[in-house]
């Protein structure tokens, strides 16, 4: 895999060339609060959808701006308004399943967590397993997506760390860097896990930011 040199210099260009959340990337201030909390949940919603990472985040951007940043507000949202938010983004094809999925998304939360994922986190006795399969509840969240909500949310909540799914796993063999979750999360502290992750999902996606990072001097 290479000398301990070599794989420093891949971890800081990473970090430097990709290292942004996909959560930073959509505008949310992520913290251990409601609404970004709620924020990623429709995010990893968003992303889970066999659809670009980037068209996504701005469909991210869109519900947000339309009024969607918090259950309650989502839950104002009409069906219709959330469907052209989501059509603003070009998010078409899953666009009128998703505006659906996330207002029964949003009546969970409230009905269930009373608007606050932090008590899915406390019903989960602050395990990994256990988060993921609560967050399965939600309409659209399937493994992915809740992988990729705790993928995220490790930045806030630590006790799920590491989290490094099969497409970063990817994307660190494409970068010449081990592919064990617990060898990659020696090479960074547990506050950049987050972004690490993020840095290598974005190489598995982009060949040529995965060459830049090889090159890296």
């Amino acid at each position: 895999m290479g000398t301990t040199d070599t794989k420093d210099r891949r971890v800081k260009a990473l970090l430097a060339e990709a290292g942004t959340t996909y959560a930073d990337e959509a505008g949310i201030r992520l913290a251990d609060t409601p609404a970004p909390l709620w924020q990623l949940l429709v995010l990893s919603n968003l992303t889970a959808t066999r659809i670009k990472a980037s068209i996504a985040v701005h469909a991210a951007r869109e519900l947000f701006d339309a009024g969607g940043g918090t259950p309650e507000r989502m839950a104002d949202l009409t069906w219709q308004q959330r469907v052209d938010a989501l059509g603003r983004a070009h998010y078409v094809r899953y666009d009128e399943g998703t505006a659906t999925r996330l207002g029964e998304c949003a009546d969970l939360v409230r009905a269930r967590y009373g608007g606050d994922l932090r008590h899915l986190a406390r019903d989960a006795d602050m395990h990994r397993d256990r988060v993921e399969e609560l967050l399965q509840a939600f309409p659209g969240i399937g493994p992915a997506g809740a992988r990729i909500f705790c993928r995220e949310a490790q930045g806030i909540w630590p006790f799920l760390r590491p989290v490094l799914d099969e497409k970063a796993l990817d994307g660190a063999g494409r970068v010449g860097l081990p592919k064990s979750p617990a060898a990659l999360a020696e090479l960074v502290g547990g506050d950049d896990l987050a972004r690490f992750a993020a840095a290598l999902v974005r190489v598995d996606l982009d060949k040529e930011l995965a060459d830049r990072v090889k090159a890296a001097p």
